[in-house]
């Protein structure tokens, strides 16, 4: 019961705050919190990676490389495949066990902004007859405290434009040679808005989030290539169209940063 109480006020304080046009961090309403992408940060261990720090939420991601069969539709295409896991040690809310809603929604969001900019060239990741390379993107969350759906896909593309592609001769993956750059062609960017009350912030932190009634993620290059939306509360026409401005305006930014 008292948790619940805390919880309560904690939201009603933080709706009040943004009620008032303020947030607890002293950010605008369009602002983000500081962004620092470091490339190559296990390369020892994979194909190609990337640890992005968005305020105090780190994620880092891993991307491997593997050959495999290409799925009967696109038989001339290679494959993308996005996993995240959630480690207990970055949040009090992550437990250990098979993966949870939170994961599969955080994998399934950051994959659908990739795959839907047409950000890896896949038929460039054909190898012959029945053979295509497969492209793993392994998303480890290392600490939560707010918007892991922009963390998580910054850091995706960022690991990525990292990846090199093993050379395969004679039906083997022959590591630690290489035969170029992952064929990378465009760079879409993930932005997250919360709705609190009648406000919409960027990069809501993780009280902020708690309090909010919905949220929208628009994922663009110079184009929109993606939505999702999560919460129970309701976008008006208005606000989807000011967080679409928001998207192309922060995407912009922040797309300089990891390129």
């Amino acid at each position: 019961m008292k948790m619940e109480i805390e919880e309560y006020l904690k939201k009603d304080y933080i709706t009040n705050l943004i009620n008032a046009n303020k947030r607890t961090d002293g950010r605008a309403f369009d602002e983000y919190r500081n962004l620092e992408v470091i490339k190559g940060y296990v390369n020892d261990k994979a194909e190609g990676s990337a640890l992005v720090k968005l305020g105090e939420t780190q994620v880092l991601v891993g991307v491997k490389m593997d050959v495999g069969e290409p799925y009967p539709d696109r038989p001339n295409e290679g494959i993308m495949a996005t996993n995240s896991e959630l480690r207990p040690g970055a949040s009090p809310n992550f437990e250990l066990g098979p993966p949870r809603a939170e994961s599969i929604e955080l994998s399934r969001v950051v994959d659908r902004g990739i795959r839907e900019s047409g950000a890896i060239k896949t038929d460039e990741l054909f190898i012959e007859e029945d053979k295509v390379w497969v492209v793993f993107i392994d998303i480890h969350i290392l600490d939560h405290l707010g918007n892991l759906i922009d963390a998580a896909g910054i850091a995706a593309i960022s690991a990525l434009l990292d990846a090199r592609m093993p050379k395969y001769e004679d039906g083997e993956v022959i590591r630690g040679e290489w035969g170029g750059k992952l064929p990378v062609g465009r760079v879409p960017i993930p932005c997250t808005v919360a709705k609190i009350g009648n406000s919409i912030i960027s990069d809501p932190s993780v009280d902020e989030e708690y309090a909010a009634d919905a949220r929208l993620t628009i994922a663009t290059t110079d184009k929109l290539n993606a939505m999702q939306k999560g919460g129970s509360g309701t976008f008006t026409k208005d606000e989807i169209m000011n967080a679409v401005d928001l998207a192309f305006k922060n995407g912009d930014n922040i797309r300089k940063i990891v390129e």
